[in-house]
This record gives C-alpha cells, structure tokens and sequence, in this order.
C-alpha cells in the first residue's frame, strides 16, 4: 500500500512516499481503508523527534493516528462492527496511508450525513477539548480565555465550553473575529497589549485558560490569572519553566462519546470544521502548514 512515511527526524522534507506492506488486524482490531485523515500539531512534533520522551519513535515511522475510513477486514473476537462500515477514531498504525488498522473499541459509526473530511477532524480536537475542559474544571457561569480559538482544537473547545454554561473569550487573529463570534465567543485578538483587552471585556476576571497556541500567550495568561493556577496548555513546551500545566498526554478515547459528537456535527449541533484538504501524497506540505499554526479549522488528507 502507498504510505507517507520518515525514515528519520527532521524538518517536513524527510517526509516521502513508499510502498510497504499493508497492515493485518489482530484479535480485537479492524481494517481500515482510509478515506481521510486528520493533521494535528502533534504529528509534526514526532516527526521533528520533539516528543520522543513523550511517544517514542520507532523508525521508519508513518505519521498519524486520526482516521475516517470503511472497514475492509475484522480480527477475531471483534463484535458491533463489520466489513463495510463507516468509521472514525483512532487508529493503531500510522494514518498518513492507504490502510490502518484499529482497535475497534475506539471507532465509532460515521453518520451518513457526517462528510468524510469533517468526521477525520473531529476524534483528537473533541477528545483534546474536552479533557483540558475536565482539567480546568469548568463550571457554568464561569468566565474561560481560550488562545488559538479558530484552531481545530479551539474550534470545538469554544463549543463545549459554552454548552457547559461558560462565558468563553476567544483569542485568534483578525480574520476569524467574526468567526469566533459565530461560535458564541467573545472574540479577541491576540498580540501585545491583550491583557488589557480581556480585562475590558471581563473586568471581573477570567477563571481559567486554555492555551490551543503555544505562541507565547502563557506569560499573558499567568498575569491575567494572577497565578499559574488553572491554566493549562496543550502547544507550549515552555510550560513546565513557568510552572504551568502541559496537557498534550494519553487520549481518552471513547468511542461513545465520540459516537454522540459525530451525530451532533452531523446534524448541525456541532460545527466542525475543516480549513484546507491536502492529498496523501502532500502531507508535507500539509504538516508545514500545520507547523505554522494560525489557521482556522482542521488540516486534513484525503486518500484516493
């Protein structure tokens, strides 16, 4: 099968395409014939070898593990699903390929109406979202300050928090202002002097933060909070020096939860969405977008 796959790590450019031998499920697994994959920050991290004292790297490697795709071959003692069926979730084996395999307890049914591009963005931005949400503890009537509002992650984090009851401020650039406000935020831009814009808009003061950037806003967010306490990051690597939480970890993984998020996209509930759709066979030049960060939505590949 084709694979996107890197042999060490490094910038975009080790990322290449290859032929290697098409995965076979195990006893509690399935196959998955991909149709779209979702692009997170993450995946970059492990290519660069950032994140090897986190998730080690045996290489060559494929990169991701967020899929949306038809099952094609089911393992022994598999039960609910069967070859033909539409799933997302998780996967076992890299995602950036034709073909993964999956434990079947962490993929759920993809809604006929869910397309397949919205449901591959969906598994790791709504999981994400709601264990930092879990973190901080947030409450109804509380006041949350999300960075990187308009990202993948924030994009849903915004939407969850405001279906607990939260009041959620926003920060992205200029040109998703109105976007967030879509989405029930207060909309902020980020950049200096933005202590000075929350306080206007929350003269009360904000309860807790959520950092989707990882583009310096920590420093803002501890004078804001008046202390490190319930702040929590998932992009800065710099959050242990100041004394923050880092929360980029194990996922959760539920797949009835993630069954309930997809019927909700599906059906308007949940706006998912997806900022630009790359080809397998451009996953670097997806992942240099992805590098980049400030984009709106979800980057995504699809697979022919």
């Amino acid at each position: 099968m084709k694979a996107i796959v890197f042999d060490t790590f490094g910038g975009t450019e080790v990322l290449h395409e290859a032929e290697i031998e098409t995965p076979r499920p195990g006893p509690g697994q399935v196959r998955v014939r991909i149709h779209a994959v979702g692009v997170n920050p993450v995946d970059g991290k492990i290519r660069s070898g950032a994140m090897e004292a986190i998730f080690p790297t045996t290489l060559p490697a494929v990169p991701g593990g967020e899929i949306a795709g038809t099952v094609d071959a089911v393992g022994e003692g598999v039960d609910g699903l069967k070859v033909g069926d539409e799933v997302l979730g998780w996967s076992e084996t890299g995602s950036y390929a034709e073909y993964a395999v999956a434990d079947a307890t962490v993929l759920a049914r993809k809604p006929a109406a869910l397309d397949w591009t919205r449901a591959a963005a969906l598994p790791v931005a709504s999981d994400g979202a709601e264990r930092v949400l879990d973190l901080l503890d947030v409450k109804a009537g509380e006041t949350l300050l999300i960075h990187g509002a308009a990202g993948a992650l924030g994009t849903v984090a915004v939407q969850l928090a405001v279906a607990r009851g939260a009041r959620v401020i926003g920060t992205a650039g200029p040109a998703n202002q109105e976007y967030l406000t879509s989405l029930g935020a207060t909309a902020l831009v980020y950049g200096d002097g933005l202590p000075e814009r929350v306080r206007a808009v929350a003269p009360q003061g904000v309860d807790a933060v959520f950092d989707a950037a990882g583009k310096g806003a920590l420093e803002d967010s501890i004078t804001l909070r008046g202390s490190t306490d319930r702040i929590v990051t998932t992009a800065d690597f710099r959050a242990g020096e100041l004394g923050v939480v880092f929360a980029e970890g194990p996922q959760r993984r539920s797949a009835s939860r993630l069954a309930e998020l997809a019927r909700q996209a599906a059906d308007g509930e949940l706006v998912i969405t997806v900022g630009t759709t790359f080809p397998l066979a451009d996953a670097a030049e997806a992942q240099r977008s992805s590098d980049g960060g400030h984009g709106r939505g979800k980057l995504v590949l699809t697979v022919a």
